[in-house]
């Protein structure tokens, strides 16, 4: 993605409204100019293990950079991304809070394969390790995202896939051509496709399967039973790496790679370059406009002295309103205060809702398998599976509802105008991990000497109290009867001391799921109110400065108009003519900003359309 065009438009901008000293509009196209430099295209590369991702990923890029091997499994996700010189490093968040201060650790780039492990030291705990190389494909702004394998979409390893998905300007659901499509990987893309504008399917190891066209030819029909658009790709990363290394990319049609990164060039990459495009148009037109209608308002004035008292009035009353949209009773910032409240609610709800049946079906297991021991580690494992998915599944829905929130923001602010979106900071929880684990004390082990010696205290108390019966009648103190007597109570307490040992067991396992859940739903629920915070701050601020922005152009534009009446004849003629030649400037750069979109997108420049990754897209 090329960002050449719309910086020089940026720059002769900033050069243009230079004389205006309006710090504000500055301000706003300097962030625009920063947003164009560090705007990156983010695609993740997702699949259940052992399905060819990081294998996809090295032959993406053509090195080797994702280790490759039958014993490595990755752990932690490795961003791809262009730089000048090869470099590795590993990136950990130190400080806890909703944006965690985040500290870079360069290691050599040979020590890689270390690092991503699935048999890595597991204390280094990295968030993920950031790999920089230089790659024509890269050097657009696209970054590639290996993601670790999960077992199963449910997995905790899946639930962290999942709730990156916002952040994703594109996915690779990559599945090898051994098997058909499985029921997780279907609800994947259906939930990937709602959420991420570009979702592609990827079947790897098209080589080492012959049946794979009838495999490609059984999912596509999976995905159209779905009701899931994504194209799909066949490919060979053992072909694509041959010709790779022999440099004999006139083969490459064989291993399936062109058409796969032709779909990154033109939908993901080029798409990402018109988003900014015309976000770079929607700053400049609306910066310049703020200024043209002053300047059109002093021009009307200075020609037309008699009819100034009426532009003032206009202006005065338009001054009005625009400071009425700084106030709280504010029909936006009504929407906003009211919006945040019933999200924050409306979450809290479903996150307990959530957590709620997992406890429920837990009990259930715990209650049905007799003895939680025999089962503890299987079912300490699904609950934390379980658990890690609500919060994915929460969060996924508080991120599209705050997305939805923003736009009727939007809407009620702009009402006729455009108004632009900010950049909502909606980053996943990581409250899990301050979650303690589960583990089931095992005080009373039921052991071979325990029987004994509790069928000894029970029989021995039958003994003695049949046996003091059986001498009244004359019988000895062991006698069959006692014996008897003995052997049965004896039996009947080794099963009671059993039975409460299990229901002791069963109601500690029940309180270890339910303070595990409880912790889980305590950080998480903190952790999506400082999200939802942040997403209002964000959306106060934004249009709070667009609101201010908007009330020193009219302030200025009537001040402006005020000294036309005290002007003189000869002052209003060459005023006229200065303005004359600021709207000329103005206008041009109005229209070179247009030639930024297609032919056919420029007639919608004024009234900008939207999207849900735009980081700064615009609403009409």
């Amino acid at each position: 993605m090329s960002q050449t065009l719309p910086i020089e438009t940026l720059d002769v901008a900033l050069a243009t409204i230079a004389p205006y000293r309006r710090p504000d509009l500055d301000a706003r196209l300097q962030q625009a100019k920063v947003r164009l430099l560090d705007e990156r295209v983010r695609v993740l590369v997702v699949g259940q293990f052992k399905q060819g991702k990081s294998f996809l990923v090295d032959c993406l890029v053509s090195a080797l950079v994702c280790p490759v091997h039958d014993d490595v499994a990755t752990s932690v996700p490795t961003v791809v991304r262009h730089a000048e010189q090869p470099s590795v490093a590993l990136v950990r968040a130190t400080d806890a809070g909703y944006r965690p201060r985040v500290e870079h650790h360069d290691v050599p780039i040979t020590d890689i394969a270390r690092h991503v492990a699935a048999a890595s030291a597991p204390g280094e705990r990295f968030s993920h390790v950031e790999v920089g190389i230089p790659r024509a494909i890269l050097d657009g702004g696209l970054e590639i995202v290996d993601t670790p394998g999960v077992g199963g979409f449910n997995s905790v390893h899946g639930a962290a896939t999942m709730a990156a998905l916002p952040s994703a300007d594109a996915v690779l659901m990559v599945s090898d051509a051994s098997q058909e499509y499985t029921a997780p990987e279907l609800e994947f893309l259906r939930q990937a496709i709602t959420i991420c504008p570009n979702v592609a399917s990827v079947i790897t190891k098209v080589d080492l399967y012959p049946e794979w066209r009838r495999i490609a030819e059984i999912d596509k029909g999976h995905l159209e039973a779905a009701g899931i658009e994504c194209p799909m790709f066949p490919v060979s990363s053992a072909v694509r790496w041959h010709l790779v290394r022999e440099g004999r990319t006139e083969f490459d049609a064989e291993s399936g790679f062109p058409e796969l990164m032709r779909f990154l060039r033109q939908r993901v990459v080029g798409q990402a370059d018109m988003l900014a495009r015309r976000s770079t148009v929607n700053d400049v037109l609306a910066v310049t406009g703020q200024l043209v209608a002053g300047l059109r308002s002093e021009q009307s004035a200075q020609r037309n002295p008699e009819q100034v008292h009426q532009l003032i009035g206009d202006l005065t009353e338009s001054q009005s309103r625009s400071a009425a949209l700084k106030e709280r009773s504010a029909r936006w910032q009504q929407t906003l205060n009211d919006g945040v409240v019933d999200l924050n609610a409306d979450i809290d709800h479903d996150l307990r809702d959530r957590m709620r049946d997992i406890v429920r079906l837990a009990e259930e297991e715990i209650d049905g398998s007799g003895d939680p021991i025999k089962i503890w580690d299987q079912l300490s494992v699904w609950a934390e599976q379980q658990v890690a998915t609500a919060v994915s599944a929460n969060f996924l829905w508080a991120t599209q509802r705050a997305h939805w929130l923003a736009e009727q923001v939007a809407e009620h602010f702009s009402e006729d105008r455009e108004a632009a979106l900010p950049a909502l900071h909606t980053d996943a929880s990581d409250g899990l991990k301050s979650v303690r684990g589960m583990s089931l004390r095992d005080d009373e082990r039921w052991t071979i000497g325990r029987k004994a010696l509790t069928g000894l205290r029970g029989g021995y108390g039958g003994v003695l109290m049949f046996g003091l019966l059986g001498t009244l009648v004359g019988m000895s103190l062991i006698n069959p009867f006692s014996i008897g007597a003995g052997l049965l109570m004896g039996g009947r307490a080794i099963s009671d001391e059993r039975k409460r040992i299990i229901t002791r067991r069963q109601s500690e396992a029940r309180r270890v799921i339910r303070r595990y859940v409880d912790d889980a739903t305590f950080q998480v629920a903190k952790d999506s109110k400082d999200m939802l915070r942040q997403v209002q701050r964000d959306l106060r601020d934004h249009f709070m400065s667009h609101a201010e922005q908007m009330n020193r152009s009219l302030k200025e534009s009537l001040q402006a108009a005020q000294r036309s009446v005290e002007s003189s004849t000869a002052d209003r003629k060459q005023r006229i003519v200065e303005i004359k030649s600021e709207l000329e400037r103005l206008d041009q750069l109005r229209t070179q900003v247009r030639t930024l979109l297609p032919a056919a997108s420029r007639s919608a420049a004024a009234a900008p359309s939207t999207s849900r990754h735009s980081k700064d897209s615009a609403l009409v």
